[in-house]
This record gives structure tokens, sequence and C-alpha cells, in this order.
């Protein structure tokens, strides 16, 4: 079963949160009942609780679902999730993904590459990281040694080791993405205590620094690849990320790491994962114990219900001609579509191409209208039952037609093995061979056979950077590729509606890094804004 979607319930904790963004430390308690610390943790069964609070922040809004009580000031809940921010610009500003949503405003300025320091989709994101950052801060505190002894918990010391270990990993992830996103970002950790200072401003080397050395710190404490518990971090999850931070180390610190990168990417393809037989399973309920998912964020129509996260994705990727009950849900939001740009890198044949093209057209005249570009059918709140020849014989929905059960693949196998090749493409190591294989088994997967595989000659970094796009669109990833390829920001490179023109036109490089919101540096003297903006 799922773990985050046993565990999770609302958690009375001594967490502080942000008033309204990370200006400095005031702090409030979670909620409006005055629990305390000792309170909170007398009961030895609530460190699993509150670890799972953690892990739901990716996910979570507030209490009692989508529509109660906001864990966060001053940003419309619907919108304030982190995975649902993430993904925005993750997708929205890239070639993969443009948003019809004219009324969300800064919307259409993720879209374009026009957003400034006032939008309030690149203030959601910043804010939730820090949120993320705190809870895990104030557990930290709380779990020490020393304060188990004093709570006569001290028989709980070799298994909060490893919660420790977990949130510091997700602590990690969630630094990993302010470097990715902001780099330069204001910098806490559990020994900065609580109550009202404000924040220095860390730089990316220290912060690309922080983030691998605290990686490799927590790894022995870490439960060895694919035996945690479901959706649970493990070795292999803390592999990944640090893979995640060698490949763009030229982008963050001016350094190429893609050795190191090789090696982490050796060590999850050693640890016994494989490739899922069908590219369909891995985005709908079937995702569930999949061998290829290296780590998930779990989503359940009943136990994590939020406007983000899967219920966006599926709900939101719905619209004109078709027929919700087909993906298992009954919303159709008819926002999410995808640009010709990615549409025309799909042979006809290639069964990653999860599209929708009845009543849709490849031009785009008017953002605003959905049947304008291609309907994405990727993701799906459905679970598949096959007979032994592979057919499909029952097709089951989820239990809940808003809020989908599938969780969403953060990190799997096929990634790493696209890593491998790019490395190799780059000629920075690895096997040109071994890379091909590795190609090779996604491209069969994709096709059917082995018609359309590759040869080491064609590993080009080109070739490269579009296969990505094909094996991992909509997975939050194209922002970052684009930019490491030199592809997201200027003229080089040019999808429609970037830089707010139909056919695409040069952006500013400014656009690599999103600016520190306005609010933060207003009111942190210690912040400096982020170049151009």
């Amino acid at each position: 079963m799922k773990y985050i979607k046993i565990l999770f319930s609302v958690v009375i904790m001594s967490i502080f949160v942000f008033t309204a963004c990370v200006k400095d430390l005031d702090t409030i308690p979670i909620d409006k009942d005055d629990f305390s610390s000792a309170t909170v943790y007398k009961d030895s069964e609530s460190y699993v609780h509150v670890l799972a609070k953690i892990y739901g922040g990716f996910v979570l809004t507030g209490q009692q679902g989508p529509a109660g009580n906001a864990d966060l000031r001053g940003v419309d809940e619907g919108f304030s999730e982190y995975f649902r921010n993430y993904w925005y610009i993750q997708e929205f500003s890239t070639d993969e993904a443009i948003s019809g949503w004219e009324n969300d405003e800064g919307l259409f300025d993720i879209n374009f590459q026009t957003w400034d320091a006032t939008n309030p989709f690149v203030q959601g994101i910043y804010t939730r990281i820090f949120y993320e950052i705190v809870l895990i801060n104030e557990f930290l505190r709380e779990t020490t040694d020393a304060k188990l002894e004093e709570r006569g918990h001290g028989d709980l010391k070799e298994v909060i080791k490893t919660y420790r270990a977990e949130a510091r990993f997700i602590r990690a992830m969630s630094y990993w993405h302010a470097l990715d996103l902001f780099a330069n970002v204001p910098f806490v950790t559990e020994d900065d205590g609580i109550g009202s200072f404000f924040p220095v401003q860390t730089n990316s080397t220290d912060l690309f620094n922080f983030v691998e050395s605290e990686l490799i710190e927590i790894l022995p404490n870490l439960v060895d690849a694919r035996q945690n518990e479901y959706t649970r971090a493990d070795k292999a999850a803390a592999w990944m990320v640090l893979a995640k931070l060698y490949l763009n180390a030229e982008v963050y610190i001016s350094h190429p790491k893609y050795s190191e990168c090789l090696t982490y990417c050796n060590k999850i393809i050693e640890a016994g994962y494989s490739i899922e037989e069908r590219y369909q399973d891995l985005f709908c309920i079937n995702n569930e114990g999949s061998d290829e998912a290296i780590f998930l964020i779990a989503f359940d129509g009943e136990r994590t219900q939020s406007w983000g996260g899967m219920t966006f994705l599926i709900n939101g990727s719905i619209g004109g001609s078709m027929n919700p009950s087909e993906y298992g849900v009954e919303g159709s939001w008819a926002g999410s579509r995808a640009t010709k740009a990615l549409f025309d890198k799909f042979d006809v044949n290639d069964g990653r191409g999860l599209f929708y093209t009845t009543g849709q057209t490849l031009e785009i005249d008017n953002v605003v209208e959905f049947t304008q570009g291609v309907a994405v059918t990727k993701y799906r709140n459905l679970k598949y039952v096959y007979d032994n020849d592979g057919n499909v014989i029952e097709t089951i929905p989820g239990s809940n037609s808003t809020h989908p059960d599938a969780d969403f693949p953060m990190f799997r196998l096929g990634d790493v093995y696209l890593m491998y090749a790019e490395i190799v493409a780059r000629g920075a190591g690895g096997d040109a061979s071994t890379a091909a294989g590795y190609v090779n088994q996604l491209r069969e997967r994709a096709f059917g056979n082995s018609d359309e595989n590759i040869t080491a000659a064609d590993l080009t970094e080109e070739f490269i950077l579009d296969e990505r796009a094909r094996e991992l669109f909509w997975e939050a990833q194209r922002r970052t590729d684009l930019i490491r390829f030199g592809k997201y920001s200027g003229g080089g490179y040019l999808w429609p509606w970037k830089g707010n023109v139909k056919d695409g036109t040069a952006t500013d490089a400014k656009y690599n890094l999103l600016p520190i919101p306005a609010t933060d540096i207003a009111s942190n003297p210690n912040l400096i804004q982020n170049s151009g903006y």
C-alpha cells in the first residue's frame, strides 16, 4: 500500500510557516489550536505522521482537503501546490506545453517567457520550496537524540535516524529545485533556530556544494535501493538527485561534472530497476509498484486531494471533443496542451506519442482556444488489466473521478538511460555501444519492435535532446534540459509563442533564472535580485 496515502493525516505540529514570503522568520502556529512540540511528539507514532506531512508537502495545500484551511497565506490555494507550480515553470515556459487559462494572472507570462518579479507563479514555487524547507528544519530540530531521550523515546533512535535522512533528502531536493530555478536564494537549516531574522542569501556554488554534501552524508542512513516502503526515498532517490546535480553542474557552477554523473547513473542501473513493459503504464494507476520508478510522488483520490498534481495534469489537459470518462475523470478544464514543436518530434509509429488530435489544430493562432494545439493524453486516472497476450481486457477508473489515484514518476530508469547516453554524446565518458543499447530499450518499447533502433553513431547532442522530449515530455524535465543544451532563452531555438510571438522570437538570457519575488527583495535587506530583473 502507498505510504503517504495511508499515513497522511492532519497533524498539528510545532512547525511554523512564512507569513507572506521568506522575508524573515516571523512565526505562527500551523493551526489555530495552541499545540506545542511536547504535545505533538509525546506519542511515538507521531514521528512517522510528521514525516508523512513532509512527503505530503509536494502534494497538499492545507487541511481538510483542497477547499479547507490553506497552509500558505497570500496565495490562491488552488495554485499553491508545490508540484503544480514546479510543473508550470518546467513545462509551460518551454516548447512542450502551453496553457489557455487567460484568467490565471501571470500564467501567460510563463507561457511566453515574459515574467517579472511580481509573477504569482514565480512567487508560488519560491514560497512553497521554502515552506517545505521550514517544515523539515523544524522536524530535524525536534528529532535529535537529545530530544528523543528527553521525551522517553530513546528506543526510537535507529528508526528516527532513517526518518531524518529521508527528511534531509527532501530538503536537499527542494534546495536543488531552488538552485535550478533561482540560484541565489536565502539559506536556512535547522541550525538557524526559529524566530524573527533575515536569512542570508547564498550563491549557486555554495548551494550546489550543500546539496551535494548533504546527499552524500545521508546515504548511509537511507534504506537500500528498492527496499523502502512505497513512495518513500531510498539510496537510489539520493543517487538520482546527485546525478541530476552533476549533469547540470556546468550550468550551476560553470564546471562540468559528467564523470560524477556517470558514477551515480551506473549505481542506479546496477540496483535492479527494469524498464516497464508498456509506456502508458508509467502514467496511470498501473504505475504503483513499477520496477522502473525510482521516486514517485503519491496521489490518492481520497486521502491526498488538491487542485494540483495529477488532478491538474489530467483534468487540465482535457477539452474540446475529448470525453473525460475515457481518462477516468469527469473534469474538462480545457487548458494544457502541446505545441507543434513537440508533436512534430514524433514518428507516427512512436507509441510514446500519446496525443488527441480529433478537432485539434497544430497551429495556435489564439492561445486561449484549447482546440488550437494538440491535446495530451499521457496521464490517466485508469488502471488497465491485460490478458496473457498483452491485450486490455478491463479498464478500471480510480476511486475518485475528480482527484486521481495515479502517482507521478518524478524519477525513473528511462531518464537514467538517457542521461548515460547524453554523457556519451558529449564525449564525456561512458561506452557508446552500451548507451545505444539503453536508448534502444526505450525505442523498442515505443515502436514495438527494433525497426527504429539507433547505432552508436546516432548519439549526437541534438538527437539526445529530442529523444528526451519524446521519452520524458510533460514530466517536469524540459526547462532544465533546454537550458543545459543552450536552447531555452535566446533565438537559437524558437517554438510557438516563445517571447509572445506566434512563431516564436528570441528572449533575454535572464529568463534562464527566475527572479527572487519582489516581496522578498523588499522585505529582506540581505537579498540581491538576480541579474536583469
